[in-house]
């Protein structure tokens, strides 16, 4: 009866280790979360959120305009931001009176918090291979206008924010 026991608690063990072990692997190569600090990308990820965020999301594609994603604030490496891709590689970025331009083109931002102040910035041009972040709180986000480094590389971008959840304090 003993031997079965300790088979028993053995086996529990090691399924416990294989749970742990793929848990890691997953989080290591697959998903990580990030929880949201600040407000700079109200109202589509508040404050306190947590943000799934898939890190195989470019192995066969490129990212996209209008993707949100993390990367290590390029003025600071040691600090990951989660921000919109607005430019991609080529692309002519301008706000004119608080208005998106890309490529002399006004564009649409449904997403947006609140409208932006009457500000002008750029015209830039984002390089080949890095884009050009923006919050969608766009009056308080400190994003691409106003970093030293102003463009992430492609390479840098750690994931694609695929599904966001509310940080229940409880549950911690």
């Amino acid at each position: 009866m003993g031997k079965r026991i300790l088979k028993e608690v053995l086996s529990w063990v090691a399924m416990f280790a294989v749970a742990i072990m793929l848990a890691l692997i997953i989080n290591r190569f697959v998903f990580f979360q990030v929880e949201v600090p600040t407000g700079s990308m109200e109202n589509t990820i508040m404050i306190g959120d947590r943000v799934f965020t898939l890190r195989l999301a470019y192995i066969f594609s490129s990212p996209k305009r209008g993707d949100i994603v993390v990367f290590p604030y390029p003025d600071d490496e040691t600090v990951d931001y989660i921000k919109r891709i607005i430019g991609i590689g080529n692309d002519k970025i301008e706000i004119k009176d608080g208005v998106l331009y890309i490529n002399d083109e006004q564009i649409t931002e449904d997403y947006l918090y609140e409208p932006m102040r009457k500000e002008d910035f750029g015209p830039v041009i984002v390089p080949e291979g890095h884009y050009f972040m923006m919050g969608d709180n766009r009056n308080i986000s400190g994003d691409a206008r106003v970093w030293e480094n102003r463009f992430v590389k492609r390479e840098k971008i750690k994931g694609k924010a695929i599904f966001k959840y509310p940080n229940f304090k409880w549950l911690n």
